[in-house]
């Protein structure tokens, strides 16, 4: 179990649209084989250590002619920010994909004192 101390807890939390490859032709609608999409995303305001990250597929467009393959995971979760990776493989084909996310952790207490 994570704990956080004294700290107020922040919670932050969005979508973003991954990729949308079958409007350009893009390797997740058209291609084969693994492959993968990194997408980062920028916390308006940081943490004040790297938070929990929660993901959960929000809408998934796919192909009704092959098997629905998907692995999706926050990475390098830092104060400011993280990267979603989400991977595919075999003959699965991607229209598009957007992930919602959710971050919650220490931020500065604005009621708290801090004596220099």
């Amino acid at each position: 179990m994570r704990r956080f101390g004294g700290h107020a807890i922040g919670v932050e939390r969005g979508e973003v649209v991954l990729f949308s490859d079958f409007e350009t032709g893009g390797a997740m609608w058209d291609g084969e084989g693994p492959r993968q999409s990194r997408t980062w995303v920028h916390f308006p305001e940081p943490f004040l250590e790297a938070p929990a990250v929660m993901l959960a597929l929000s809408m998934w467009d796919i192909s009704n002619g092959a098997n629905a393959r998907a692995d999706v995971l926050p990475e390098d979760i830092a104060r400011d920010g993280f990267a979603i990776l989400f991977r595919t493989w075999g003959d699965t084909r991607i229209a598009r994909v957007r992930v919602s996310w959710t971050a919650f952790g220490p931020v500065r207490d604005e009621e708290a004192w801090e004596v220099s």
